[in-house]
């Protein structure tokens, strides 16, 4: 006969488990479950619901199935989880109606290469700071501002915009809002929206200024010409013919004596592919008919003319240095 185990039963043979171990076996098989949709992390309530008590809790913790992050969060298995599981353990540990934010958002968004530690969380009331995430508070958030990607609650693209071009130069808001763009995600009517209704949030005037490369010039191609020709004067340039036919088609501005060429474009220009793939070409065919030239989109031309006719400056006299020592 085989002996007999501590709890009775016999050694080698099935193990009898008690009530307590009983109880516990279903929320395990739950939590596992839990778990993988929710990036390895779970919060205390979510246990409670399984049919966790807090002695099972404590149990687990002791016995390295569940291993604390935050208070009240916890991840499963073992501590090594992902960036998401780090963000959406950082939102529980912040409770009901918290949501990722700032940067954390915008790694999230995968519009930002990283995601900073700690974890940047935005909630709509005052909490109490936590050393393990960076804690920010918002009156202004509507169902709008709220969004879900991986299962984790994060603030909406346009909102996630707003808090990220706090104290950041123009150019690096610019760069990130063409970041968004090439994923699909810059929605321009959302970020109106949301601008006005911003009130004092420090990144409503730097966002603002980004978002105008995304606006059409007021004025008419007629109008930029005249405005580049007017810069070109105050410059000292030499005045170029006006949208006169060369070899290979019309060109907007062009110097005869340097054989260059200058085409003023707009966004209306370019907004299909055939203009995507025939405008590479066109600037090919000036330089195989000996023309060199550039573009210049409208919107630099409104915001910028006199550095534009600066760099046609240089541009010019590069070109002419160029053709003389080709005699």
């Amino acid at each position: 006969m085989r002996p007999l185990g501590r709890r009775g039963g016999r050694v080698g043979g099935p193990v009898e488990l008690d009530a307590g171990m009983r109880r516990e076996v279903r929320p395990h098989r739950g939590l596992g479950q839990l778990a993988a949709e929710r990036h390895g992390v779970v919060s205390r309530e979510e246990l409670l619901r399984l049919g966790y008590s807090d002695a099972a809790i404590r149990r687990a913790v002791e016995a390295g199935r569940l291993y604390q992050l935050h208070r009240g969060v916890y991840a499963v298995g073992h501590p090594g989880i992902s960036g998401q599981g780090n963000c959406l353990g950082a939102v529980l540990a912040c409770g009901d109606g918290a949501l990722l934010s700032h940067g954390s958002a915008a790694w999230l968004w995968g519009i930002a290469s990283s995601c900073p530690s700690p974890p940047h969380v935005t909630v709509p009331r005052r909490g109490h700071v936590r050393a393990t995430v960076r804690l920010h508070h918002s009156t202004i958030l509507t169902p709008l501002d709220r969004d879900g990607q991986e299962g984790i609650p994060v603030t909406a693209v346009p909102r996630t915009l707003l808090d990220t071009a706090i104290e950041r130069p123009v150019e690096s808001i610019e760069w990130t809002l063409e970041r968004t763009e090439r994923r699909g995600l810059l929605d321009i009517g959302a970020i109106d929206e949301l601008l006005t209704r911003a009130g004092r949030h420090p990144g409503k005037k730097p966002l603002g200024i980004a978002m105008r490369i995304y606006r059409e010039p007021v004025g008419s191609k007629a109008r930029q010409e005249r405005l580049l020709l007017d810069a070109i004067k105050r410059a000292g340039l030499s005045r170029p013919s006006i949208n006169l036919w060369v070899e290979c088609g019309e060109v907007d501005l062009y110097w005869a004596r340097e054989r260059f060429a200058v085409e003023v474009d707009g966004w209306e220009t370019h907004r299909t592919r055939a203009a995507f793939e025939r405008d590479p070409l066109r600037l090919e065919d000036l330089k195989l008919a000996g023309i060199d030239g550039i573009r210049v989109t409208a919107r630099r031309v409104e915001r910028e003319p006199d550095k534009v006719a600066a760099r046609l400056g240089v541009l010019l006299a590069r070109r002419r240095a160029y053709l003389a020592a080709q005699k």
